[in-house]
Formats: structure tokens, sequence, C-alpha cells
């Protein structure tokens, strides 16, 4: 039997949304891509400074979440599931975001509501849709969901063995250390202090030593993984599941980082809406790779399209 579900991934800078066609096979759970969209609405605006949610990114998230809801009634979904993690974690005025995601999602399925998770189940969703399509010839695996509020940190070979989810994102360090344009020496350098501490956590409590396969998701990488590939246009079919070594990989980074955001926007496979944080994405790029290198002597990047919201579309498999 085969159901059409959607799932929503509404994270620190953008929303996501997967409608599918899901069901069990012999060998597992299949999904079927029907249709997929991100927009960047910067909901954690703010939150890390002010543990607040903006009004206006409360209504730029709104206005995306509601063009959402239409392609629910156009698709005929059956299911929706719709998780919110770091920025609504950590948002003290969490209730007037559930309140919209209610109104706007349960006029089309009833009793649909976000969820906020936790950073532990982020990233057993995030490595169960990152790995579904890998050969278990290359596991175990790292798998590392860089966002913009949170990164999460998982091992495993077909499903989470140990994971932890570190403070630490794009949006997160733009906003603490990056704030000029380009980042000074000296604010390069904070970020690279916030981001060591916060990985060393990570790593200390997730078993790295033994994987063999780094996978990366979500924007940062791939458009990191674009630019290495020097591609003039986003494709994401070129991009799913392909390698990057370091030393194509780290130079990349080097020049995001120094870059004004002018410099930034002017490259062909980069999404207006990441301009301004990927530097403090490539920074934890940096620091994971050079961190994966020494420890399990990992010397490449596999970039994945596939993620949190292929995770969330498994798992509403024969859920009613």
């Amino acid at each position: 039997m085969t159901d059409r579900v959607a799932a929503i991934d509404c994270g620190t800078n953008s929303i996501r949304l997967l409608i599918a066609d899901v069901r069990s096979a012999g060998d597992g759970t299949r999904v079927d891509d029907v249709h997929r969209e991100m927009r960047i609405v910067r909901l954690g605006q703010g939150v890390d400074a002010t543990g607040r949610f903006a009004p206006e990114a409360i209504a730029r998230t709104r206005d995306a979440l509601a063009d959402y809801a239409d392609l629910l009634r156009q698709f005929g979904v059956d299911r929706v599931r719709m998780v919110a993690t770091s920025a609504t974690r950590d948002a003290s005025n969490r209730d007037e975001f559930f309140d919209m995601t209610a109104d706007v999602l349960g006029a089309v399925v009833s009793g649909a509501v976000a969820e906020v998770i936790t950073g532990a189940a982020e990233a057993e969703l995030s490595f169960i849709g990152a790995v579904a399509e890998l050969d278990t010839a290359a596991a175990p695996f790292v798998v590392v969901d860089l966002g913009g509020g949170s990164t999460e940190v998982v091992v495993g070979s077909r499903r989470a063995d140990t994971g932890y989810s570190a403070d630490i994102g794009c949006v997160r360090i733009t906003e603490r250390c990056l704030h000029s344009d380009p980042p000074t020496a000296s604010e390069i350098e904070a970020g690279r202090a916030m981001v060591r501490t916060r990985l060393g956590a990570a790593l200390r409590a997730v078993p790295v030593q033994g994987a063999r396969t780094w996978v990366g998701v979500a924007g940062t990488f791939t458009t990191i993984a674009a630019l290495a590939q020097r591609m003039t246009t986003y494709d994401s079919e070129a991009i799913h599941l392909s390698t990057v070594g370091f030393a194509q990989l780290l130079p990349v980074c080097d020049e995001l980082i120094a870059m004004t955001r002018r410099q930034r926007a002017a490259l062909g496979p980069m999404h207006e809406g990441r301009v301004d944080v990927i530097g403090g994405g490539a920074i934890v790029v940096q620091e994971l790779a050079r961190e994966l290198g020494d420890r399990a002597g990992i010397a490449a990047l596999t970039v994945s399209e596939h993620d949190i919201l292929d995770g969330v579309a498994r798992s509403l498999v024969g859920a009613r």
C-alpha cells in the first residue's frame, strides 16, 4: 500500500517541504519524491541573543507555510508531520509559533501541528534519511547535519548508534562572531574557537574513530560541494551522493570565509538566503574535516540531498 505523505522541517534558517509516496517494500521502506521545496525564512533571527522569536520571523514562516499548505491540498496529501528544531527549542515564545502552525496546517489536515523535536531525535531522523541509499560497504558512516542553530553528529551503519546535537550552526556563529563584511581575522578566530569548543563536546560523545565515510547534509555542505566541483549553477542531481576530497573542499571554505557578501552573492550555486551565513558554516566544515581526518583518517566528504525530511517521511509509513 502506498501513502502520500508530507514532511516539513522548520529550522533556524529555512523551512523545507517534501511530498512523497511511501510504502513498505521487501527490502525496507521506499520513498518516491513527488515535490521537494525549500524557503529561507530565518525563523531563528535573533533567538540566540534574545531567546525569543521575532514577530517578523514568525510572519515570514507563516507565509511560506501557507504556500506549503496549498501544495498539500494540490497533491492530495493523506498525512503530514512537521518538525521544528534548534530555534524552536531555544525560543521562550514558541507557543506563538505552534498556534500559527496549527492554524495553517489544521485547515488542511485535521489535527496537524508542528512538534518540536529533541536534538537526539533530529540526529536520528537525519541519519536515517541520509544513509538509506548508501552502500553498507562504506559503513560505518558519520553523518553531520549542519543547520542554522545546531549541528548533529551521528555514527552508525544502517541505523544511528550514537548521536549528539551541538549548539553551533551557520546563523548562530554569524550572529555571535562574524559581524564585519568581510569578517576580520579576530572575528574568524572567535568563530573557530566557538566551533572547536562545541565540536569537542560532540566528538567526545560520538565515537567517530571507526567511521569510514563522512556524509554531510543540508545546504552549507551541498553549496560548498557545488563550488568545490566548480559548478556554475546548482545541480541537485549531480550533487546528490557526490564526493569531494579535502584538497578541493578546504580551499573553497577558506575563500568563502574571507569573501564579502557581495562576492558570495555572485557565485552561481549560492542561494541568496545563505549569502550572509555560509562563512560561519564553512568554519564548521573546516573544523570537522580537521577532526575527522585526525581521528578517523577520513579524507573526503560525501554530500546527500536526502536528510531529516526523508527520515520524517519514512517515519510516516503505516502511521494512521
